[in-house]
């Protein structure tokens, strides 16, 4: 049971998880999840923007009481985050969907599934207790996208997301110096490196490799090729999936207030503002820098979620207050798992939440739905204010 998990004793914060994380993983699978694109600047440079908002402290309130509920798509989560989709978590470590899932139902609060994750929709959905989202990328084969829209409308699923911002996809040079390809191909290197990292080599073995799982269990036998173009996904594609999936939809990687106010227009529930942590067009924006932009343009009532560059409760503090109405995790759950397991998993989200209710405290207030612009210190924020 997800309860009797104890947070890691070898852990005392995201960084230290990281370095940890180097040490336990192979090199390809490390690298695949600490990488970013290109000279990999942006993926620093989300991170401090982040960092470069600073927070007014308040004296004298009362605030020994704090409320951290947050309201998301009329549904009500302990918390003002939850996990970002990441494809093929099991090879950070055996079974890292399913922490990921008994997590989300031990803090209550939603797992973004990925079309390409080692564990299927379906038992996702279940081992999440119903908390789970579906991401999605257009394929050349859009019947395969309907089929999985098909498959997690039968499940329960009401919430799908749509990750736009990868129609080609950026070199990604440590992933192509370690030979790291989908599917796989194991030569001297790479065997070098898993016998050099024996337990991982060993788990992974008597777990069974990983697969994308939802490829697999494809009527249509599709398989899944990383570096297959999703270059055809255009304003009509988007037309399609809006009247195939009658649940709430998402569209994720909007860093242009151009693209979100026509992306309102066409019918989307949400907009995820991201540029995928880095991942993608190196020479981009922070996330951060384009948030407050994007809110500013679609008023205050328009549901927006963030990601990119989130390594703090204090910078999930930072996000609201630029104007997201939920933040998205991605890397440090995948640290803290390869650091320690579900341990290290329990242990990050702690740091988090401690973090979170701390910072909430500190700029003296009470309830996570009370943050806006007036908590930040520079007057140049100010004058973002929405």
């Amino acid at each position: 049971m997800s309860e009797n998990i104890k947070p890691s004793k070898k852990i005392y914060s995201i960084d230290e998880a990281r370095i940890l994380a180097k040490k336990r993983l192979p090199k390809m699978f490390f690298d695949f999840v600490d990488g970013s694109a290109g000279d990999e600047k942006l993926s620093e440079i989300n991170s401090f923007s982040l960092d470069q908002i600073r927070l007014e402290p308040k004296v004298l309130r009362n605030v020994e009481k704090r409320n951290l509920k947050k309201k998301f798509f009329e549904v009500e989560y302990n918390y003002p985050f939850g996990f970002a989709p990441m494809g093929m978590c099991n090879l950070t470590w055996p079974n890292a969907d399913k922490m990921l899932a008994k997590e989300s139902v031990y803090n209550n609060i939603p797992t973004c599934v990925s079309m390409a994750s080692t564990t299927t929709l379906e038992k996702m959905y279940e081992l999440s207790l119903g908390r789970s989202w579906l991401q999605l990328y257009i394929f050349q084969d859009e019947n395969f996208v309907m089929e999985l829209l098909e498959r997690a409308e039968k499940i329960g699923y009401q919430v799908a997301i749509i990750t736009v911002d990868v129609p080609i996809q950026f070199r990604r040079a440590k992933d192509d110096k370690n030979g790291f390809t989908v599917p796989f191909k194991i030569g001297p290197r790479q065997f070098f490196d898993f016998a050099t990292h024996p337990i991982w080599s060993l788990s992974t073995l008597f777990s069974g490799i990983p697969k994308p799982m939802n490829y697999v269990t494809s009527k249509k036998g599709n398989k899944f090729v990383r570096s297959e173009s999703r270059g055809s996904t255009d304003w009509e594609t988007l037309k399609r999936i809006r009247s195939a999936w009658k649940g709430k939809l998402v569209v994720k990687g909007v860093m242009s207030p151009e693209d979100a106010i026509k992306i309102k227009e066409e019918g989307a529930d949400a907009i995820q503002v991201s540029n995928h942590g880095g991942r993608q067009l190196e020479s981009a924006t922070s996330a951060i820098d384009a948030l407050p932009l994007i809110r500013k343009i679609l008023g205050k009532d328009f549901p927006l979620i963030f990601d990119s560059g989130i390594r703090s409760g204090g910078d999930i503090v930072r996000a609201l207050a630029f104007g997201a109405d939920y933040v998205m995790i991605g890397r440090p759950l995948m640290y803290g798992i390869g650091a320690d397991g579900a341990n290290g998993l329990r242990r990050i989200l702690d740091i988090i939440k401690g973090e979170l209710s701390t910072t909430l405290g500190l700029v003296g207030l009470t309830d996570i739905n009370k943050i806006n612009s007036d908590i930040i210190a520079e007057k140049f924020f100010k004058d973002l204010k929405y």
